[in-house]
């Protein structure tokens, strides 16, 4: 009989006094795993979804708001600018390309966006199928709206004021889906597209309803005085010098505010940061307690099974194998713990994912941490293991049979 099977059967033999450390084992494991899947996979869309974004430009506010607002699309503006003033700046010999965006309607949930054909090259995303919009209130819709809200090309959709609310409908002023974007895993997948004249005349008609002595909390698009506005410029430098002078220039001389992507998501990933450290000790902890659950339960199994060992030793079975039969039954135990963890960790997000219909995180994605992860597990294993082992190596056979 080899090691592993003695092992396997003694564990199978004594299940109820394992399942315990298998458990907590498992729960530590389970919580390492997701928070290093949801981090790990937080920064890299956080980083993908600003990647070729250099610079954000609005209104004064808070630059993180401004951030959210234009670049994730999760939060309200911080109020409108001039598009005067904004294709100024899209002059300056520091700017590539400058992408306006006027925000102010949503369907079903999904934002309207007025922006320009730059938008796609910013993103570097494509039509798949119809055209690009060139008249009033026709609309290009991204991949997951398409597929979730089950629209087509030549379908007419109502839109609603503001930017998650479904009341307030203008019905007397659809768009028609023109096109529909190529699926780019990126932020326009979840984007309706038009023309910023769509924004303006939608919100002009609004004014002319009644609507115009109303407060907007949001900072919604609508022109005041015959002045067009947009709700904030998306900015791609031309040259590295850029990153020093551009933000500084429009931060001092302009009444508008200059927010690097960059940094804001540093932000936003260092304020997360401080639940997943307190996540991750308390999954330490309970892997701590798995080791101590380990170790009683061996220590105890030994003086259980000493006549046991010490048959095992009169039929031949050296110390070093008595020896190296503890070890791994301590490493297995925490290995089973750690494959259950793995599980319910992928398992865990599977369920958030449905739950919360969001798309940043993905169930079976698998990152190389894991394996670190199963190192360590096995490894709380093999210390917890390592008392009873050395003793049950040092116990002498004549001592263990005269008793």
């Amino acid at each position: 009989m080899t090691l592993f099977y003695l092992v396997r059967k003694n564990v199978s033999h004594h299940l109820s006094s394992c399942v315990l450390s298998i458990i907590l084992c498992s729960l530590g494991i389970a919580t390492l795993c997701l928070i290093l899947l949801v981090s790990t996979q937080l920064n890299e869309q956080l980083e993908k979804k600003s990647r070729h974004i250099d610079l954000v430009v609005g209104a004064k506010g808070s630059p993180l708001q401004l951030i959210l607002n234009s670049v994730y699309h999760v939060d309200n503006p911080t109020g409108n600018i001039s598009l005067k003033e904004a294709h100024q700046l899209s002059k300056n010999p520091f700017v590539k390309m400058a992408v306006p965006l006027a925000m102010g309607d949503n369907y079903q949930g999904y934002r309207i966006i007025g922006t320009d054909s730059n938008f796609l090259k910013l993103y570097q995303v494509t039509v798949a199928t119809g055209r690009w919009f060139t008249k009033d209130f026709e609309i290009v819709i991204g991949a997951s709206v398409a597929r979730k809200a089950g629209l087509q090309i030549g379908d007419k959709i109502i839109s609603a004021h503001g930017l998650s609310s479904s009341e307030d409908l203008h019905e007397t002023h659809p768009y028609w889906v023109v096109g529909i974007l190529g699926d780019s895993k990126n932020i326009p997948d979840n984007l309706l597209l038009t023309k910023l004249t769509s924004i303006w005349h939608m919100h002009d008609h609004m004014q002319h309803e009644g609507h115009a002595g109303e407060e907007d909390p949001l900072h919604l698009i609508a022109p005041s005085e015959g002045e067009e506005e947009i709700t904030s410029l998306l900015i791609q430098y031309k040259n590295p010098a850029a990153i020093a002078a551009f933000p500084q220039m429009v931060n001092k001389k302009t009444n508008l505010q200059a927010a690097s992507p960059a940094i804001e998501s540093s932000r936003i990933f260092s304020l997360l940061g401080i639940g997943f450290d307190s996540l991750q000790i308390l999954s330490y902890l309970l892997m701590v307690m798995a080791g101590g659950g380990i170790f009683i339960n061996l220590l105890n199994n030994l003086k259980n099974r000493k006549y046991e060992l010490a048959i095992m030793r009169t039929m031949g079975a050296s110390r070093m194998k008595v020896f190296m039969l503890t070890i791994i039954e301590g490493t297995y135990i925490t290995f089973i713990g750690t494959i259950i963890g793995l599980l319910l960790a992928h398992l865990a997000l599977f369920f958030i994912t449905i739950y919360s219909n969001n798309e940043m995180v993905h169930p079976f994605y698998f990152i190389r941490q894991e394996l670190l992860i199963m190192l360590i597990g096995c490894l709380v294993g093999f210390i917890a293991a390592m008392v009873p082992a050395m003793k049950s190596y040092s116990t002498q056979l004549s001592e263990t049979l005269a008793k």
